[in-house]
């Protein structure tokens, strides 16, 4: 089933306007969540705000958003006032600069989008993308949605653009601020740690590799559960406590070797059980 689109817009960059359509590249799976129940009754919870000055339940008509501009200390704004401050929503993604793809820190990078071309904007949406690939630049540009403008980044992907939504500099914290005192290294030291990581190294990235495992443990117990089953905690495997980093890289390449070791038995073992199989359906042919 082909993507829905969730708009339609403009894509433009100097005298060029290209129509096109937004889709989602993604949603996050949402959380397991729980309700709360009264432990009597199992009836839900019905949350209430209550005003700490006069302890009394204060209903949504007497609410108003304030914004804290010193220590308990604010000032309110009405609906209309909100609004007037809002960012128009506008269609136009407005590109602005063309910077080397490599040179934006994924850091940066938040929610991203499918751009798609739409009627009429097929051949300026292909070109752009080819145009963009050769160079190997991405495109900087300004959106304004839901009240805010954002900064987005527009990169190509096989025949298509992707929108990368981006943080902004003030809301993005540098490494500087960690702090990292120095360390010594040991060239021994180095040499394991760089065969540990050739050893699971990869080429390419494999998405369909991983799954949410501690989401699909929740899953399961609930299904346990709504079965009648009780649900035991599983006891905690014990971790052996390593000090010296040269044991631990040992201690990690050993592991790493027995178990690629034992995988290659098995995929040996399970050759023969097949070459096996196939002489016996030959022999009864």
């Amino acid at each position: 089933m082909p993507a829905r689109s969730i708009g339609t817009g403009t894509l433009s960059f100097g005298m060029v306007s290209i129509p096109i359509r937004t889709y989602s590249a993604g949603e996050s799976a949402s959380a397991v969540s729980f309700n709360l129940l009264h432990s009597k009754c199992k009836s839900r919870l019905k949350q209430q705000y209550v005003c700490p000055k006069d302890n009394e339940i204060v209903p949504r008509d007497q609410m108003v958003k304030g914004y804290e501009f010193s220590k308990e200390q604010y000032v309110t704004f009405t609906e209309e006032e909100l609004k007037a401050m809002a960012e128009e929503t506008q269609k136009a993604i407005e590109i602005t600069e063309f910077v080397p793809a490599s040179k934006v820190d994924p850091v940066y990078f938040d929610g991203a989008y499918y751009l798609g071309p739409d009627k009429g904007g097929e051949k300026a949406y292909r070109l752009l993308n080819e145009a963009m690939k050769q160079t190997g630049r991405a495109a900087l540009a300004k959106w304004a949605a839901r009240g805010k403008q954002y900064l987005v980044l527009i990169r190509p992907v096989d025949n298509g653009l992707v929108m990368q939504q981006l943080l902004y500099k003030d809301e993005v914290r540098t490494i500087a601020e960690v702090p990292i005192d120095d360390a010594e290294l040991k060239e021994p030291e180095l040499k394991l740690a760089v065969q540990l990581i050739e050893q699971i190294a990869n080429d390419e990235f494999k998405p369909e590799n991983y799954e949410d495992e501690v989401r699909k443990r929740y899953h399961e117990a609930i299904q346990r559960k709504v079965e009648g089953h009780e649900i035991t905690a599983a006891p905690e495997a014990p971790r052996a406590q390593i000090i010296d980093l040269m044991e631990a890289l040992k201690a990690s390449l050993a592991a790493k070797n027995a178990a690629a070791a034992e995988a290659k038995a098995d995929a040996k073992a399970d050759a023969k059980a097949a070459a096996s199989g196939e002489r016996k359906t030959g022999t009864e042919g």
